[in-house]
């Protein structure tokens, strides 16, 4: 059995495993655990097995994870879960459609705290549904702009997918945020777009509110001024170069810190739960790290990027054709895998090829996220479908697919947009050094 063939067959268990409902983490090792063994010796993947998980846990760039995690949750317990919607709502709402597009700039600022798509979409989401409703918004397109909305939280930095495609691909997560923040502020836009135009032509999916005052207007920006504050100075001072990613990290810890001693939210309790909620994913997700390496290691055995990268270029495909057929078998393959493990199965693969077509590193992992993305929303996994279906239970999932489809078209838009014109990505990481 050759070693390509036994690379091929270790893919396919790791389909199966994850299609059952094992672990992401325990599938990656055990798969890469079991090839490696195979195609060296048992002793040999046991001790390489080790020798992964010691020098993942003690390197030093990994510690970005669990601090901005950390200077998520510190956030959310000084209060910040809804305030972004609530001042897009007070400038926007009384527009057609114009909570509509405070819940996608809610998301946005907020995926600017938590990193997490899961994240956003579930808390501006309990925050944005029930205003919308109130307000007789068809619930079909309220609901699928939160569930499109949640996924900006995936690329807008500080990203934990970006980190976690950083840390595996062993590329600068400062360079990785700056080229996320043009590509996500534009996703944001594509999706405003689409809701002016549903809008426009169907008046009755988003009423106007009332107006409100700009005495109001000005109050509510008053209460996310230090949220602003706070990002710009943490993202900003780690693109300019006045951080590392890990300084960047510690020092949003110490300024959330400060944050929720300026909101009152400073005792035992909200620290207490901050800290417990970051070692718990945390936890989970080094150990998805070390699963993926491992599984990284043995595809590089058996030497199935080298044969694919050499079929590419036999096919004699353009580089745009190329990557145009791997963003297909990511769209089919996010069908049924969540979107951490999309990007732990296809990184070890697809990255060697784009670097052999051309194509950066960065902005490979910019396009992987997106397509990880798209991959939150469309059926039948769809996970922010399901988690706005939990928050309101009787808007059926069918109603959210269909009011989906709108922000699939302007994804599938976007997404061309990130893969005809590469400068989009890379030309914020070349001005600021990254």
């Amino acid at each position: 059995m050759t070693p390509e063939l036994i690379g091929l067959l270790g893919i396919a268990a790791l389909l199966v495993l994850l299609a059952i409902g094992v672990p992401i983490g325990v599938g990656l090792a055990g798969v890469g655990l079991l090839g490696l063994a195979v195609l060296i010796s048992p002793e040999a993947a046991v001790i390489k097995g080790g020798v992964i998980a010691f020098e993942t846990v003690m390197k030093y760039e990994l510690g970005v994870l669990p601090l901005f995690l950390l200077m998520a949750h510190l956030c959310f317990a000084a209060g910040a879960s809804r305030d972004f919607f609530d001042v897009a709502a007070r400038f926007v709402g009384h527009r057609r459609g114009g909570l509509a597009l405070a819940s996608i700039a809610g998301c946005a600022g907020f995926g600017a705290i938590s990193g997490s798509s899961l994240a956003t979409v579930a808390t501006v989401g309990s925050a944005a549904l029930p205003e919308m409703r109130r307000a007789n918004y068809q619930p079909g397109f309220a609901a699928g702009a939160l569930a499109a909305g949640g996924t900006l939280g995936s690329l807008i930095p500080p990203s934990g997918a970006l980190i976690v495609f950083g840390i595996i691909a062993e590329q600068s997560i400062g360079k990785l945020f700056a080229a996320a923040i043009i590509p996500g502020l534009s996703q944001a836009l594509f999706y405003m777009v689409a809701i002016g135009i549903m809008c426009y032509f169907r008046p009755a999916l988003g009423p106007k509110s009332a107006r409100v005052g700009w005495r109001d207007r000005l109050t509510g920006l008053g209460r996310i001024i230090d949220i602003l504050l706070l990002v710009v100075f943490v993202i900003g001072g780690l693109m300019i170069g006045w951080f590392t990613p890990t300084e960047a990290a510690s020092v949003g810890v110490v300024a959330a810190l400060g944050l929720c001693v300026l909101r009152g939210a400073f005792n035992r309790r909200a620290i207490g739960d901050a800290v417990a909620s970051t070692l718990r994913t945390a936890g989970m997700i080094y150990v998805v790290i070390i699963g993926a390496i491992l599984f990284a290691s043995f595809i590089s055995v058996t030497g199935i990027a080298d044969v694919m990268s050499q079929w590419v270029r036999d096919m004699h495909a353009s580089p745009v054709l190329a990557i145009v057929f791997m963003a297909l078998l990511l769209l089919l393959l996010g069908s049924f895998l969540d979107g951490l493990a999309l990007m732990l199965l296809t990184t070890p693969i697809f990255l060697p090829i784009a670097v052999e077509l051309g194509y950066s590193p960065i902005w490979f992992g910019i396009f992987l996220t997106r397509a990880m993305e798209i991959g939150f929303v469309h059926p039948p996994l769809g996970l922010n479908v399901y988690v706005i279906q939990g928050i309101a239970k009787d808007i059926p999932l069918g109603a959210i697919f269909r009011g989906i489809v709108p922000f699939l078209v302007a994804d599938f838009f976007h997404l061309a947009l990130i893969i005809a014109v590469p400068a989009l990505t890379l030309w914020l990481p070349s001005v600021t050094g990254g």
